[in-house]
């Protein structure tokens, strides 16, 4: 009788922490980093679903926003959402904006979010092999340059009004461009991979601050052509859309009228696109 109340019990916590809206969990594979989920019921019920990582902006609460903002889009489209957490002063320097760039110190952000996706797929039973990858504002830094690192692991790819973008010019070096990405990162830039990747961009026509993303000589990120891709976030993420389009990409670009930097206004663009999105691919 002890045994069965005790797999009730474990039974019930699994339901309510490792289903729906789970609670917190630390990589096995570098336990300073966090993620969360919103796993949905066909999940529980043993069936299969696809996967999206939302990414968090500076501020990080935003992984809280996204996880709930999300949850009726994975109801709805069997759709589990994956939202690390990449927490400030990881290296004990204070520094926030590391893993937009995808490398800090001895970190590769990159490979760590492979290694959370391949631990949850495990833990779910699930074949994430290939996954959608949305970001707003610092997160919209990551999944683009995610992208270009590895489009071979995306179905699709919504950036989000990123403050500064990595063109593919192949005449200039990490982040401004591509020219040294097989050097830092060990593969080669494929630009027929991420041809294949339905990728939306949306930024808002007013989201026109430029105090947080204006590269000054001697600040952490300043290389030249910082500034080069417009002052702007709807300036900087239109030279996104060219470059990427230069390369082969079919783009959907949402600006939207009237909106300033509000993630959670452009949320539902990127759930539109996603939704049609998983719909041509499952058929």
């Amino acid at each position: 009788m002890q045994e069965l109340a005790s797999s009730g019990a474990a039974l019930r916590a699994r339901a309510i922490y490792d289903y729906g809206e789970t609670a917190i969990m630390a990589s096995t594979v570098d336990p300073r980093f966090h993620m969360m989920l919103y796993v949905p019921p066909a999940a529980a019920e043993g069936k299969k679903v696809d996967l999206l990582v939302a990414v968090h902006g500076t501020g990080r609460t935003s992984a809280f926003e996204f996880r709930d903002g999300f949850a009726e889009f994975g109801l709805y489209n069997d759709c589990a959402i994956l939202c690390p957490i990449f927490p400030v002063n990881v290296r004990g320097d204070g520094a926030r904006s590391g893993y937009k760039y995808m490398q800090e110190g001895d970190i590769r952000y990159d490979r760590l979010l492979l290694s959370m996706v391949e631990e949850m797929a495990g833990k779910y039973g699930q074949d994430w092999s290939k996954f959608a990858i949305f970001g707003y504002s610092g997160g919209g830094h990551f999944a683009h340059r995610f992208a270009i690192l590895h489009p071979e692991k995306l179905w699709a790819a919504s950036i989000g009004a990123p403050g500064s973008v990595t063109l593919l010019d192949p005449e200039r070096d990490w982040w401004v461009g591509v020219r040294d990405v097989a050097e830092r990162f060990g593969k080669p830039f494929d630009a027929s991979a991420l041809a294949r990747v339905a990728v939306h961009m949306v930024v808002g026509d007013a989201d026109l601050e430029t105090w947080e993303i204006a590269h000054a000589p001697g600040s952490s990120y300043f290389m030249e052509g910082a500034n080069d891709a417009g002052a702007t976030r709807p300036e900087r993420l239109r030279s996104l859309k060219a470059s990427f389009e230069a390369a082969g990409v079919n783009v959907t670009f949402d600006e939207i009228p009237g909106v300033s930097h509000d993630r959670m206004k452009c949320i539902g663009h990127t759930k539109a696109f996603l939704t049609r999105t998983l719909k041509e691919m499952r058929t």
